[in-house]
């Protein structure tokens, strides 16, 4: 029930006190008196009845419950204020979306296309900020997301833009020009640069070539991102393992070369979806369409 929800002057009073630490600073921020904004923050916490500061002298301190409460009214009141800001200015400035993204797949396939994108739709701003891990929308104040996995997140709706695909070794052309690459004991004596969420993935590629996967070849470094290991085999560093939908970039401009002909076939989709219980803005949907048709030009 709506009437459930906190008077809004209530809410940015303890949202700006939570991030200023102050209800003085919170008061030069909202145009308002110090003492208005304590009596704000006193009547929101009378009316959960719950503390959510613990006060100083000249400081607040967020309890437990207030930390996880100003978390979340922040995300609402970020989002209030983006959509009624893109509401007030979409006829002059035009629309905009806000995408969650892995990062490696936006650095190495999204951004180089969207320049196309932006051709077919000037008047829509695609804004993307880096998601790791599963979320919940409604929390969010994201459009939609782009993200690796076996599939669609529950309660959302979407499409698959791009299997996985084999990963391949890579390196440097100098580094292939270096070192022997052929059998299994040239391979042993090399830096094997691995992803941090996949450290079964040399093993496994090991395995497909009847291998032994020696303690030597465990050795190299992990990085966070498949863009930093592409870039650490750019440069030299060793051989990486790596999707070919993102190394593909790199490849065609020849920073970086097949190191083997083995692959190591893919398990995992990158998606794009957003949640059921709105409707997608026609700027999503044109997103929507655009990305599913890169994906399928990509395929053919």
């Amino acid at each position: 029930m709506r009437n459930a929800i906190p008077n809004i002057g209530l809410l940015m009073a303890f949202e700006a006190s939570a991030r200023h630490g102050n209800f003085s600073r919170a008061a030069n921020e909202l145009a308002l008196t110090a003492s208005a904004v304590s009596r704000h923050v006193a009547a929101l916490e009378d009316r959960l009845g719950v503390p959510l500061f613990v006060r100083h002298k000249r400081r607040v301190m967020l309890t437990d419950a207030g930390k996880r409460y100003a978390q979340r009214v922040r995300v609402h009141l970020n989002g209030l204020e983006r959509d009624t800001q893109e509401i007030a200015n979409s006829r002059a400035q035009g629309y905009a979306i806000h995408l969650a993204v892995v990062s490696s797949f936006a650095t190495q396939w999204l951004l180089p296309r969207l320049p196309a994108f932006a051709q077919q739709h000037p008047d829509i701003h695609v804004h993307l900020s880096v998601r790791s891990e599963p979320f919940a929308f409604e929390e969010s104040g994201f459009d939609g997301a782009i993200y690796s996995g076996d599939g669609l997140w529950t309660k959302t709706q979407g499409q698959r833009i791009a299997r996985d695909g084999a990963c391949i070794p890579i390196c440097s052309p100098a580094f292939a020009a270096q070192h022997a690459l052929a059998t299994q004991e040239d391979w042993q004596q090399l830096v094997h640069i691995g992803l941090e969420s996949r450290p079964a993935a040399w093993r496994d590629w090991y395995n497909g070539l009847g291998w032994d996967y020696s303690v030597q070849a465990s050795r190299g470094p992990r990085y966070e991102l498949f863009s930093m290991v592409i870039t650490a085999a750019a440069v030299g560093l060793g051989v990486g393992l790596v999707p070919e939908v993102l190394v593909k970039p790199a490849l065609d401009a020849g920073q970086v070369v097949p190191a083997h002909s083995q692959t190591l076939p893919g398990t995992q989709s990158y998606w794009f979806s957003y949640p059921t219980y709105r409707e997608p803005s026609a700027a999503l949907q044109a997103f929507e369409q655009w990305v599913i048709q890169q994906s399928q030009e990509q395929q053919d």
